[in-house]
C-alpha cells in the first residue's frame, strides 16, 4: 500500500517536493476514528512512547520516594534540548537516588539547543551523558532500579530488569507484542519494538483515558501526562514544536515526537489517541502533520483550530528573514 502525500513543501508558489505519511486516530476502545493510510504497517515510534515508558517510574513508587514533581515527571518523557535547566534537573534526579552521570549509559551529544552548544564551546567544555536528549529518561530508568533494589549496571540491555518493565508497560498499554523479532536498538542504547501505528494510537487513548487499565496504572498515566502538559518546556525545550502545541491549549492537548518522523499525541477531553509516521522520516514534514491533525480534531473550538492550523502552515524563511515558502498539508488532511 503506498501512502498518500499528505503534506507538500512550496517555494513561492510552486510545490518543490512532497512528504507521504499515515495516521491513525482511535479511541480507548479500540475503535479508529480516523485513518489515514497503511496504519497496520509496523514502525518503531522512537522517543514518542517516552510516557509509556514512564510508567514503571510512577508504578514503583520511585517517583513519591524521591519526591519528583511535575517537571521531573516531564524530563522523564524527554527529548530535551540540552538546556541548562534540563541538564541540570536531570542531575538533581540523579542525586535522589545517589548516583551522578556516570551512571547514565545513553552516550553524550551536543544540545539540539544552538544556544546551550555555542555556551558549551565557549566555555571551553565538551558535553557529557547529562545533555544527551534522553537523560531525563534515563535518569527515571536509574531511580526505578534503585528504587527497586535492581542492580543498575546494563540497564539499557534488552533481557535487564528495568527494560523487562518498560517493555511489559508498552506491551500492555499498547497490546501489540514487544519481543526480539520486532525488536531494535534505539538511540539512547534501549531496545525499541516496531509495531502497527495503529497500536500506538490505542495505547495513548488509554493513557488520557485510563480504560482497561488497573487503578495503580491509571493514575500513573494520568499523572504523567498531566505533568508533561503542565511543564511542555521540559519535555522538549526553546522553540520546539511540541512546546508550541501543548502551550496552544495548556492541559488539553499531549503530543511528544520521536526520530524518524513519528509523532504520538492524546486528547484528554476526547478521549483519543493520535500517531504517526512521515515515511521519509523528515521532522519538519510530520511536525505539520500532527498539528493538521489536532487542527481538525478540535475544529469545534474554533480559536484553538486556528492556531493549530497556524502552526501546520509554517513558512520557509531565507537566509535575510525574508519568506520565500511555506510547508502545507494536503486535502487528505484538511
Amino acid at each position: 500500500m503506498t501512502n498518500s502525500v499528505l503534506v507538500e513543501v512550496l517555494r513561492g508558489g510552486i510545490v518543490e517536493s512532497t512528504h507521504r505519511g499515515a495516521v491513525a486516530v482511535f479511541d480507548a476502545d479500540g475503535k479508529p476514528v480516523w485513518e489515514i493510510g497503511d496504519t497496520a504497517q509496523p514502525v518503531f515510534p522512537r522517543s514518542a512512547v517516552k510516557a509509556i515508558q514512564a510508567l514503571p517510574l510512577v508504578e514503583s513508587g520511585a517517583a513519591d520516594a524521591y519526591g519528583f514533581g511535575d517537571r521531573e515527571l516531564a524530563l522523564a518523557c524527554a527529548s530535551h534540548s540540552g538546556e541548562p535547566p534540563h541538564v541540570e534537573l536531570a542531575r538533581a534526579m540523579l542525586a535522589k537516588a545517589g548516583l551522578d552521570e556516570t551512571a547514565l549509559e545513553c552516550g553524550a551529544h551536543w544540545p539540539s539547543s544552538h544556544g546551550a552548544t555555542l555556551a558549551l564551546a565557549r566555555a571551553g567544555r565538551a558535553p557529557n551523558t547529562l545533555h544527551n536528549n534522553c537523560s531525563g529518561k534515563h535518569s527515571g530508568f536509574l531511580c526505578t532500579c534503585v528504587h527497586s533494589g535492581i542492580a543498575h549496571r546494563g540497564y539499557v540491555k534488552a533481557g535487564h530488569a528495568s527494560q523487562e518493565m518498560v517493555r511489559e508497560a508498552m506491551q500492555a498499554v499498547t497490546g501489540a507484542a514487544h519481543d526480539a523479532d520486532h525488536r531494535g536498538t534505539d538511540g539512547c542504547s534501549i531496545p525499541t519494538y516496531a509495531v502497527p501505528l495503529r497500536s500506538f494510537a490505542l495505547g495513548f487513548a488509554r493513557m488520557a483515558t485510563g480504560a482497561g487499565f488497573e487503578p495503580v496504572r491509571a493514575r500513573a498515566a494520568k499523572r504523567l501526562l498531566s505533568a508533561c502538559m503542565a511543564e511542555p518546556f521540559f519535555v522538549a525545550g526553546t522553540g520546539r514544536s511540541d512546546v508550541a502545541m501543548m502551550e496552544a491549549a495548556p492541559s488539553r492537548i499531549f503530543v511528544k515526537g520521536g526520530a524518524e518522523g513519528v509523532f504520538c499525541a492524546a486528547l484528554p477531553e476526547l478521549g483519543l489517541g493520535i500517531a504517526l509516521k512521515c515515511d521519509d522520516g523528515a521532522g519538519r514534514a510530520a511536525e505539520v502533520m500532527v498539528a493538521a491533525v489536532l487542527a481538525k480534531l478540535l475544529q469545534a473550538d474554533q480559536t484553538l483550530a486556528a492556531k493549530l492550523t497556524e502552526q501546520a502552515n509554517p513558512p520557509i524563511e531565507s537566509r535575510i528573514g525574508a519568506k520565500v515558502g511555506a510547508l502545507r498539508p494536503t486535502a487528505t488532511l484538511n
